[in-house]
């Protein structure tokens, strides 16, 4: 099969398409033809040597595609089938990949908009999960235009919240769209939340890592109501919880669940940007330029 690999650490020049041998699921997991794979942040940090130290390596570990084979002892989904979900090899952006989370896509998103979604929807949901959001409380997002504060703001509103959102000037009405009360960040920020919810907040997630913990724990009232997704040095020095699969578990069960929320209207997916699987590489340098909305995806066959 074909799929993204890299020798040596470097920039974008060093992704390789070559060829591998065809993966086999295990037991409970299966296999799909890979018709599109979601690109992430830390598919560059790991190009560039700031992650795992191996070499060579393979990338992606979301996809969305048509099962062709089944490991043992899986039931519910058949071949022929589409689905999306996680791949715990690390190597989903290839022509072929094992899934060993997953789901039925949903009626209404195609393969490109179903790859788009994994990353995004659990770290959101683990994280709401780990600040406890629920009906009633208000919950101040910082960094809520990209695609996982998008999703954030949208789970927390399903969940009954009143959810506060920062994003850029151009990006306000977008907010908006979503449910959320948008305020631009920067210097008076502290300010512009209070002046919307003179109290505070009840909860705050930190989306950006923008260096704005202080600020958060102020309007949360103290940094046990606070988790950050991208801060983990400064979760450490201010005493905030930091969000990580690792440590946590993942929110897995997001997976199942988001596909009646997409075909109700209560959820809508980021907009994928599309690139060829040959022009990886210029994806990780739309996605290093750090400019758009939307989600980077590769598509396959």
């Amino acid at each position: 099969m074909k799929a993204v690999r890299f020798n040596q650490f470097g920039g974008p020049e060093v992704l390789e398409i070559v060829d591998l041998p065809d993966p086999h699921p295990g037991p409970g997991r299966i296999r799909i033809a890979v018709r599109a794979a979601g690109v992430n942040p830390s598919d560059w940090k790991k190009r560039a040597g700031l992650m795992d130290p191996e070499l060579p390596q393979t990338l992606g570990h979301e996809a969305a595609g048509i099962v062709d084979e089944l490991g043992e002892g899986v039931a519910g989904v058949a071949v022929g089938d589409r689905v999306f979900g996680f791949s715990d090899e690390g190597s989903a952006q290839a022509e072929s990949a094992v899934l060993s989370h997953y789901a039925p896509i949903p009626p209404s998103l195609g393969f490109p908009g179903a790859a788009a979604l994994p990353t995004a929807i659990e770290t959101a949901t683990r994280a709401l999960d780990g600040l406890g959001v629920g009906s009633g409380d208000t919950l101040l997002v910082n960094g809520a235009s990209g695609n996982v504060g998008s999703a954030a703001v949208q789970l927390a509103v399903v969940r009954g919240a009143r959810v506060i959102g920062t994003a850029g000037p151009a990006n306000q009405e977008y907010l908006r769209s979503l449910g959320a009360e948008p305020v631009t960040y920067g210097e008076g920020l502290v300010e512009r939340v209070r002046a919307r919810t003179p109290d505070g907040v009840d909860l705050a997630l930190d989306i950006a890592g923008s260096g704005v913990l202080p600020q958060l724990i102020d309007l949360a009232g103290g940094a046990e109501h606070v988790v950050t997704v991208a801060d983990f040095v400064g979760a450490r020095e201010y005493g905030v919880k930091f969000s990580s699969g690792d440590t946590d578990g993942r929110a897995v069960h997001v997976l199942g669940e988001i596909g009646d929320l997409i075909e109700s209207g209560r959820f809508s997916p980021p907009v994928a940007q599309t690139f060829p699987l040959a022009d990886v590489a210029e994806a990780h340098k739309v996605g290093e330029r750090g400019h758009g909305r939307g989600k980077l995806v590769l598509l396959v066959g």
